[in-house]
């Protein structure tokens, strides 16, 4: 299909981003002004309701990613990765029910994860997750701002600068200005902007099309994608499950709706209902790949959910479109801005030297302009950073287990903990892919691809995950049985 048949008008498309960009920047900054203090900026004050946190959690969780990555997987890892996808988004809530009620009960005046960890650890392994929590979300907040960039361009041609600076700049506005207060607010906007979408788009697929779908069609043109003998159904949806889960266990984002929540009613109740929305959503884009499949198997990937919504050259579609993704974007963006500068500042003190009095607020600021600054740049130039994704996923697999084990047991010291986090790297390491995803350490340069089974050569970076992830478990319950 040639994009060109549905390009927008690119003045269009501009006006649209330059309106919904500055239309939610107005609304946060007047709202902000009612919401002044570090309390609201850094937890809403305690005081949120379960609509609001649901809202919040849903569309925090969710992103521009979703209307490029699950369709992509669905292409090549079928069904499971589908699967995999909407469950590994969605499980973080369910975990949270109780990791969040416990870590309220044990600090109950905390705003982060990371300042457990430094309690229970120490400065080593705090250092460590803070690093690891801040390199996570950095990326994230970089792939959304390529991501919402790149599919203005598809549409429009609009260059990728001109929306990313856009984008960036007004959310820094008023999430600098208002923080986590002003950044659930706009949330319950763009939730139900964002579900209002997505429902329009499901009808349109359906019901205004000649989409029809079959699972016939498929076992026609792809038969190996709904295929229960097809491995990579089993390995996609386990890679996807395990890296996304685990990473977003890590996001500060979550940890502070954690704590901003009224009390323990109302997180439960909004996290499992967040639960119950988040995997339709992200079920339902990833499937959207097997429909596009099932038409066309050389489709592009990355645009296989597009390529099925502006089939028909609609001008309307891509106006919701990209509304649509200016939502998901901006709620995305302006969590992960806050998150990060919670972190600077609730961390601040133990992160620098404090050879004189700082402003942490003032500098967190300073450096999210900074950290938004180089996500323009690598935005503008259009940058894949899938590898860099894959690196972080690694690195919070690698850490998942010990970290939250460690809320549940007395006898999980510093040094273990780091050695076990260590471990559990370095062996996902061994078989973590190179860029070109041929190759790995272990597999192809210390030792030829012939040493290995080919369930091992075929899925390295699902084998890297699992290692990263199953290694600390062993070595922590083995370090755990022996101290009994």
């Amino acid at each position: 299909m040639n994009s060109q048949e549905f390009f927008l008008n690119q003045d269009w498309s501009l006006f649209l981003v330059l309106l919904v960009s500055t239309i939610f920047a107005f609304i946060g900054i007047n709202y902000s002004k009612k919401y002044r203090g570090i309390n609201n900026y850094l937890t809403a004050n305690r005081n949120v309701d379960v609509i609001s946190l649901t809202t919040s959690l849903v569309v925090s969780a969710l992103g521009a990613w979703i209307l490029f990555g699950p369709a992509s997987a669905a292409t090549w890892g079928g069904i499971g990765s589908v699967i995999g996808y909407s469950l590994g988004t969605a499980f973080p809530m369910l975990a949270l029910i109780y990791l969040g009620t416990k870590l309220r009960k044990i600090f109950s005046k905390g705003i982060t994860l990371t300042e457990f960890i430094r309690i229970k650890f120490g400065m080593s392994l705090f250092k460590l997750i803070t690093f690891l929590t801040v390199f996570y979300m950095f990326i994230f907040l970089c792939a959304e701002v390529t991501a919402i960039s790149i599919l203005v361009k598809y549409v429009s041609n609009t260059p990728l600068w001109i929306t990313s600076s856009i984008v960036i700049v007004t959310t820094l506005a008023y999430t600098l200005y208002g923080g986590l207060k002003v950044s659930i607010f706009t949330d319950n906007i763009q939730f139900f902007i964002v579900i209002l979408l997505f429902l329009i788009s499901i009808s349109y697929i359906f019901l205004f099309t000649d989409n029809n779908f079959s699972f016939d069609i498929i076992k026609k043109n792809a038969p190996h994608l709904i295929n229960a003998k097809y491995i990579p159904n089993y390995t996609a949806g386990i890679t996807f499950f395990i890296a996304v889960a685990a990473t977003n266990l890590f996001h500060q984002g979550n940890w502070q709706r954690v704590f901003s929540a009224k009390n323990e009613k109302v997180l439960k109740k909004s996290l499992l209902i967040s639960f119950i929305i988040i995997i339709p959503i992200v079920f339902f884009m990833g499937f959207s790949g097997l429909i596009a499949v099932s038409q066309n198997f050389n489709v592009n990937p990355d645009l296989a959910f597009f390529s099925i919504l502006l089939k028909d050259n609609s001008k309307i579609v891509s106006v919701i479109i990209i509304v649509f993704a200016l939502s998901l974007t901006i709620s995305t963006l302006d969590t992960l801005v806050n998150a990060i500068s919670s972190i600077f500042i609730v961390n601040g003190k133990n992160l620098f030297k404090k050879q004189f009095k700082i402003d942490y607020l003032k500098l967190s600021k300073y450096l999210m302009v900074f950290l938004c600054a180089i996500a323009f740049f690598i935005a503008s130039e259009g940058f894949s950073i899938l590898y860099l994704f894959l690196l972080a996923d690694l690195l919070c697999c690698s850490a998942v287990f010990t970290v939250f084990y460690s809320f549940y047991s007395t006898r999980i010291n510093s040094k273990i903990a780091i050695l076990s986090i260590l471990l559990g790297l370095f062996f996902g390491l061994l078989l973590f892919p190179s860029p070109d995803f041929s190759k790995s350490i272990l597999v192809g340069l210390l030792f030829s691809y012939d040493f290995f089974p080919k369930i091992i050569t075929s899925s390295l970076l699902f084998c890297s995950f699992l290692l990263a992830t199953l290694v600390p478990v062993i070595v922590i319950m083995s370090y755990d049985s022996i101290k009994r």
